[in-house]
């Protein structure tokens, strides 16, 4: 029997999971999900893998933890993307939120429970919106204590040791400048051997009271694995590899192993360090791109992760190899219907390497577009990692090509640190030298080429129209920061520290910001465009898009606006992905059609 091909809809109907945690007694997991069209804390209850809701409030979750005891959950849940979060408990089977910390229109982050379930620490704008502050709220009596005091810095909660003697703080300078300090009774040391050498550190873990491993870059450029000696103050290099650099870790107490994740360009990979024979193996991994890995009290490893052609999925490790314990596809649409990235490199401007993604629609598919798409961050990158939208459109017959330019995640300290101040000179033109190769290597045609963006990715979707509209037919900006004084000036309170190294001071580097923002150059905007934006976005507020829109209907440009009143910076709202990509894909085969009737 014949059936038809899958409709185009059905690669917008994959769902995602944004986090999970298991019990104490790893009979449970709880993971956040859409499953229903919009997050909620589902629910399985091992070795079962069928799931069950536990909450029904319809908002994604910032936060999960299980009470060491497994007896209560701890949920932090925003409103319709506003990232103010608050923490919530409920029972293990769920039912009704229980308020804990509840502080109308403040941003509460990371919550830690103590080992006997009695505290909960968290970090909070409470009374320091600029550099927050760190929290003590007692889960018995519902009082709070202030920990610490912010300052400097945005400083948040990291972790405790068992004995409660030792609490770690992370201070963020920058995403290229973070600092990690250990409360030790009242001394504060840092885990670094200096905090003048700007460098970062990622993740921290007690492996006994006194001892603590951690991720840094501290003189190198690539993140390596340290330990620091609580009673020594000796800080001690223990395992650095070749380019490749780690991104988070865990610890098998009982088994006295370290499970590292490390990042290398467009994939992840896992490291295994047994502390007593202190040798290294090579893990094997389920997918490409390992989003949280977390260690049971039996030593099993729990995964969260996706691929280029394989939504984002939860895994068990076992005996026998890692068990799916979730099975999120795109419905009625097998694997190898989907597309898989080829890794190419190509030289910028100035010598420097890039390397992108680029994914190539199947040729009885293919229409002869391409979409070129820069990523958000900036201090992101684009990964092998399942994207609903990239295989909705490369079903559709778009080719999309996506670029890692200077400042991207995963290519070492040094290439990160090459976008701090220099957002639309360096990175635009690597851009513009990725477009150069794609007509050169004959895969398009100048002012043929879709452009795309979300984040700072709309930003530069902006900046590469108003500067090099030549290269394009049609450009789609998702909530991108529009004019950088304005976006400056409206950041969340806890970003401004790190506004003038990251984009720049608007006094001091009033001409470079002119220079760097998009509304700069509205003149160059002839191309038609479609805007994006949620009403509730914290981070590129309302206006960044209201202000384009307005200034270029006004010259008469063709300009088409959607706003999603119930969103922030992202999509929490299956109905709303499915509407906006939809409304993107009409406007791309308008331009197409108008091309072929030309």
């Amino acid at each position: 029997m014949d059936f038809s091909k899958p409709d185009v809809e059905q690669f917008l109907r994959s769902y995602a999971i944004d986090d999970f945690a298991v019990s104490p007694d790893e009979n449970q997991l709880v993971f956040s999900t859409n499953l229903s069209g919009k997050y909620n804390l589902w629910s399985l209850q091992l070795p079962s893998t069928f799931p069950v809701p536990l909450t029904f409030n319809d908002q994604s979750c910032q936060g999960l933890a299980f009470d060491k005891k497994g007896r209560f959950i701890i949920a932090g849940f925003d409103n319709d993307g506003d990232e103010n979060t608050q923490f919530y408990a409920l029972p293990p089977h769920g039912g009704s939120l229980k308020a804990v910390v509840y502080n109308e229109g403040t941003r509460n982050f990371f919550p830690i429970l103590s080992e006997d379930g009695k505290k909960l620490f968290y970090s909070s704008s409470n009374g320091n919106p600029t550099y927050l502050n760190i929290y003590c709220h007692d889960l018995e009596t519902g009082e709070d204590s202030l920990v610490s005091e912010g300052k400097e810095a945005a400083t948040y909660f990291f972790g405790i040791s068992s004995d409660e003697t030792v609490q770690l703080y992370f201070k963020h300078l920058s995403n290229t400048y973070t600092l990690m300090y250990a409360k030790d009774k009242e001394e504060m040391k840092l885990l670094t051997p200096s905090a003048e050498l700007q460098h970062t550190v990622s993740d921290a873990v007690f492996v006994t009271d006194r001892l603590i491993y951690l991720l840094t870059d501290y003189e190198a450029d690539f993140t390596y694995l340290a330990s620091f000696n609580l009673d020594t103050n000796q800080f001690n290099k223990v395992k650095e590899l070749n380019k490749e650099g780690f991104g988070s870790l865990v610890y098998d107490k009982e088994q006295k192993l370290l499970y590292a994740v490390s990042n290398k360009g467009v994939e992840d990979g896992l490291y295994c360090y047994d502390l007593l024979k202190e040798s290294w193996t090579v893990e094997e991994t389920p997918c490409s791109v390992i989003e949280k890995i977390t260690v049971g009290k039996s030593g099993t490893l729990y995964l969260l992760g996706r691929s280029a052609t394989k939504p984002q999925n939860i895994y068990k490790r076992t005996a026998e190899g890692w068990e799916q314990l979730t099975n999120y596809q795109v419905p009625g649409v097998s694997e190898s219907e989907l597309i898989e990235p080829e890794v190419v490199n190509y030289t910028s401007f100035d010598g420097l390497e890039i390397e992108a993604l680029f994914f190539k629609a199947n040729a009885e598919q293919a229409n002869g577009e391409i979409i070129f798409w820069p990523h958000g961050g900036p201090q992101a990158s684009e990964r092998k990692s399942f994207r609903a939208a990239f295989q909705f459109f490369l079903n559709n017959g778009y080719s999309i090509f996506a670029p890692n330019f200077r400042g991207s995640f995963g290519y070492g300290l040094s290439f990160m640190k090459m976008v701090e101040g220099d957002w639309g000179y360096g990175p635009r033109l690597d851009n513009v030298a990725g477009l150069d190769w794609l007509i050169n290597k004959g895969y398009g045609e100048k002012g043929e080429i879709l452009l795309m963006g979300g984040s700072y990715g709309g930003y530069m979707a902006l900046l590469l129209h108003g500067r090099h509209a030549d290269y394009f037919k049609a450009v789609v900006d998702i909530f991108g920061p529009s004019d950088l004084f304005s976006f400056i000036k409206s950041v969340p309170e806890d970003w401004k520290p790190v506004m003038d190294k990251w984009v720049g001071n608007p006094v001091q580097d009033k001409e470079k910001l002119i220079e760097y923002s998009p509304i700069t150059y509205l003149d160059g905007m002839t191309r038609p465009m479609l805007v994006i934006q949620g009403a509730n976005d914290p981070r590129v507020v309302k206006e960044e898009s209201d202000q384009i829109v307005e200034a270029l209907r006004q010259l008469g440009r063709e300009v088409e606006y959607m706003l999603l009143e119930d969103e922030g910076h992202g999509f929490s709202k299956k109905e709303n992905e499915i509407a906006v990509y939809k409304r993107i894909l009409t406007f791309f085969q308008k331009h197409q059609q108008a091309k072929t009737q030309v």
